[in-house]
């Protein structure tokens, strides 16, 4: 048994008016610097994306959220960043920026598994 590890997580927002700083939880990724694990969860309510925005066309966040995960895997075709190593990558996805995709600040946790603690997470935190 390799004991509880650090970890560091944080929420995926979409904010579908920047202007507006209008926000709502779509997922959350999670990195454990131990296990060189890195991965995302995501859903994305159209509902709530409605209510932010009626204009907002769901299936464009969708393709970004699921870019955000190609590069969380390492997807070669995934452009330069997805090429970067485990805690390059992580650091680039969770950067503080003014987009239409953002994340939390960074929180660490500790887990004895973190496919786990990213369901826990995830089932927390977005649904």
């Amino acid at each position: 048994m390799q004991g509880r590890q650090l970890f560091e997580y944080a929420v995926i927002r979409i904010v579908p008016r920047v202007e507006r700083e209008e926000f709502f939880n779509v997922g959350v990724v999670l990195y454990c610097r131990q296990q060189r694990f890195l991965k995302m969860i995501f859903s994305l309510s159209e509902t709530k994306l409605q209510a932010l925005c009626e204009l907002a066309d769901a299936e464009n966040f969708r393709q970004y959220l699921v870019a955000f995960e190609r590069i969380c895997k390492g997807d070669k075709t995934a452009g330069p960043i997805a090429q970067l190593d485990v805690a390059s990558r992580f650091r680039w996805l969770t950067a503080a920026r003014s987009t239409v995709i953002q994340t939390s600040k960074v929180h660490p946790g500790f887990c004895d598994d973190p496919d786990t603690a990213l369901a826990k997470l995830f089932e927390k935190l977005v649904l």
